[in-house]
């Protein structure tokens, strides 16, 4: 589990729609909302130039954040982010807050490796195709990895990676995997090469095409 990041809001009171606009245009602020865990939904407002820094990181997305709010501090992870659909840029935040002794689910990224070494792809000439980008998993929040390893050396062509495949950390299980053997979805697939050079080439002569003139007598 990688360290916690930090960020810092403020609390909101002048909400709706034209207060979030002033807020992104003028004061160069983000609006969120924070909620769960029992307690009363709490209106919020973020930099977004921190917001944009922190971001840039991968984990923000899937890791515990600690969020200081007015002095005091909330662990929570991102529940939802509403973007603008021209430039992406963030208009609203969602955090669920999070308690060390229960469950959460959340979706961590896959990272690939070994795919320049992979066996279906380097030797049998398959093609890798990745079916997933990420997995969601249910821990407790002290055993959140950052992300899971899919480990693609050894995979041949015509093989695929499964969710009961992964290697996940001890504590850490598949949420999908709750729900039966027909959830264990491919993660990755290496398809193996149609036709090519391991096609037969047949040692007989061609057949030469029948004659119009077969079967029928001289005259």
């Amino acid at each position: 589990m990688s360290d916690n990041i930090q960020l810092t809001a403020e609390l909101r009171t002048d909400v709706g729609k034209g207060a979030s606009r002033r807020l992104r245009r003028l004061e160069e602020k983000v609006p969120g909302i924070i909620y769960g865990e029992g307690k009363d939904p709490q209106m919020l407002t973020l930099s977004a130039n921190e917001m944009g820094k922190a971001m840039q990181f991968e984990a923000f997305y899937s890791q515990i954040i600690d969020l200081s709010i007015g002095g005091k501090t909330e662990q929570a992870v991102v529940r939802d982010l509403q973007r603008n659909p021209a430039n992406e840029r963030l208009l609203h935040i969602d955090f669920l807050r999070i308690s060390a002794n229960k469950p959460i689910n959340v979706s961590v990224p896959l990272h690939f490796v070994n795919e320049e070494v992979c066996v279906g792809v380097k030797t049998e000439g398959g093609t890798l195709t990745h079916n997933m980008t990420e997995v969601e998993i249910t821990c407790l929040p002290g055993a959140l990895p950052e992300y899971i390893e899919v480990d693609m050396a050894e995979v041949a062509a015509g093989v695929s990676i499964h969710l009961s495949d992964l290697s996940i950390p001890e504590g850490v299980a598949i949420a999908a995997l709750a729900f039966g053997e027909d959830r264990d979805i491919p993660v990755a697939s290496v398809t193996a090469r149609r036709g090519g050079d391991d096609e037969e080439i047949s040692d007989e002569p061609a057949q030469p095409p029948a004659s119009d003139d077969a079967g029928e007598e001289g005259g």
